[in-house]
């Protein structure tokens, strides 16, 4: 990296939403940008979460760019190595690989109030940048819980985003704890190989058979020789999800026929009533994410299996003792134990007006305006940020309408000339909340009666989006420069000055 080096815009992290937004600004002729990568390739949770069975809950030809379709999918829901390596492809089919900035992890964002300009400091050195887009993504941090005695256990210890390719799972004792999204994944590809497996489970998923299947080659060359079927194919499987929110933000006792077919996927591979019990959700479907999986029952019916229904509590030498005092040898412990989410850690590295730090103004519970800009931090924009997330959709979509905003939001500071900087009005994003919040109230993920992550520590739901793809993409096609008070520097000041603060026009 340059020494000194000043860009127009610093994009954080090479996910979907960096190489999104990346790709956006280029269409839209601006070239003086970097994209800031803690690692050293691109990918984002792609590259990271490279576990046994491995793979996207979305189908294939929804969960990618519309400005990058793939008529070459394999599988109808892609694993982990195929939508990595599509990454890496948009990474060079539109160019980006010159803006890519690899290993160089942000470890403080301060906004120079003065200048208008943020100063970034990586790993790699530091610069300087008009705008930051941060697309770190929600799901980068892996979550470990504290146990009492977790550090003094002798064996492996990894997280399911971090997984330890060099240890050898054969035939050895291991504690999975989690049920979530990875461990449905990981428990039936790794339970052939080990000698035990002991699955510790606080709270029971909803699972539905995964309808995965092969895309014959016949299939794909179709795509190839006449896209629009690939298009046609993509919208319906958009509009099948569209149908779906009603009953998600608006009627989740019609979720109730949804939860029976659950039910009969379970009692087909689990013939133990007692098992069956452990594994049966006291919740209504949808609270927490809804799992796709047609291995993972089949998987903990198997003899060298145990479902212990109780979370974790200590850790004795290599004993696991559950709550409900169970206790279990082990060689080895994987924690499927999610991420930070509502507490993400770059927030504590964002510095903004007045010298507060993003994860101060967020004490209360992330919000943030149209899930973009958060009031007190000038030309911030978050790709995946505050009520933004899906309960049974694809994240692309979401991410793609914010790049739309993004791409307005360019437009208007050029179009506001000079060394300007937009900071959202507080009235604005609390106005924005409290219409989210309200719509809140109503949904599945506030009403079903469960504990998830999509809440934060105060009980409220500060990362779901309560409507459908295309209320969203409508709420986010413009900026409302009414939403934001407009900061210039004076064009002609040689010395330091106070920017002026001015009321925007629509």
């Amino acid at each position: 990296m340059a020494e000194h080096e000043h860009v127009r815009v610093a994009v954080i992290g090479s996910g979907f939403g960096g190489l999104g937004a990346a790709v956006r600004l280029r269409r839209e002729g601006i070239t003086d940008f970097v994209v800031l990568e803690r690692a050293g390739s691109v990918g984002g949770t792609w590259r990271d979460n490279s576990y046994p069975g491995c793979a996207c809950d979305v189908p294939s030809h929804l969960y990618s760019f519309s400005f990058a379709p793939n008529p070459d999918w394999p599988r109808t829901f892609s694993g982990q190595e195929h939508i990595r390596a599509y990454l890496e492809r948009v990474a060079d089919d539109f160019g980006l690989r010159p803006h890519l900035r690899f290993d160089s992890e942000v470890k403080r964002m301060t906004w120079d109030e003065d200048e208008l300009r943020w100063h970034i400091e990586t790993a790699s050195g530091s610069l300087t940048a008009d705008v930051v887009v941060s697309a770190t993504g929600p799901l980068s941090d892996p979550k470990i819980p504290e146990i009492p005695g977790l550090d003094s256990f002798p064996g492996r210890v990894f997280h399911s985003a971090r997984w330890d390719h060099d240890f050898d799972l054969r035939g050895k004792r291991v504690a999975m704890v989690g049920t979530g999204a990875s461990a449905i994944q990981i428990v039936p590809s790794i339970q052939p190989e080990v000698g035990k497996l002991t699955v510790f489970q606080r709270t029971p998923p909803w699972v539905m058979p995964r309808m995965d299947r092969a895309i014959g080659t016949a299939e794909r060359r179709l795509h190839q020789a006449l896209p629009f079927t690939a298009r046609l194919r993509r919208g319906l499987l958009w509009g099948i999800r569209e149908l779906q929110v009603q009953a998600f933000t608006k009627h989740p006792d019609e979720l109730g026929l949804v939860e029976q077919l659950a039910k009969r996927n379970m009692a087909r591979a689990i013939k133990d009533p007692a098992l069956r019990a452990k594994l049966t959700p006291d919740y209504r479907i949808g609270c927490k994410r809804i799992l796709l999986s047609s291995a993972y029952y089949p998987a903990l019916a198997k003899p060298n299996v145990d479902v212990v229904a109780s979370g974790v509590s200590e850790i004795r030498g290599s004993t696991v003792v559950a709550a409900d005092g169970t206790e279990t040898e082990v060689d080895a412990i994987v924690f499927g134990t999610g991420f930070h989410v509502t507490d993400m850690p770059i927030a504590e590295r964002v510095v903004g007006v007045g010298g507060v730090t993003l994860a101060e103004a967020w004490k209360g519970g992330m919000e943030a305006l149209r899930g973009g800009s958060a009031a007190g931090f000038p030309n911030w924009l978050s790709v995946i940020g505050p009520n933004t997330g899906l309960g049974n959709s694809s994240m692309i979509l979401m991410i793609e309408s914010q790049l739309n905003y993004l791409a307005d939001y360019m437009r208007q500071l050029d179009t506001l000339g000079g060394r300007t900087a937009l900071d959202a009005r507080p009235a604005a994003v609390d106005r924005w909340n409290r219409r989210v919040q309200e719509r809140m109230k109503r949904t599945v993920w506030n009403t079903g009666g469960c504990t998830s992550w999509y809440l934060d520590a105060s009980g409220r739901n500060t990362t779901v989006w309560p409507g459908t793809t295309s209320e969203f993409r409508q709420a986010t096609r413009r900026v409302d420069l009414t939403e934001y008070e407009v900061l210039r520097k004076p064009a002609a000041a040689n010395e330091k000055q106070t920017p002026v603060r001015s009321e925007a026009t629509a």
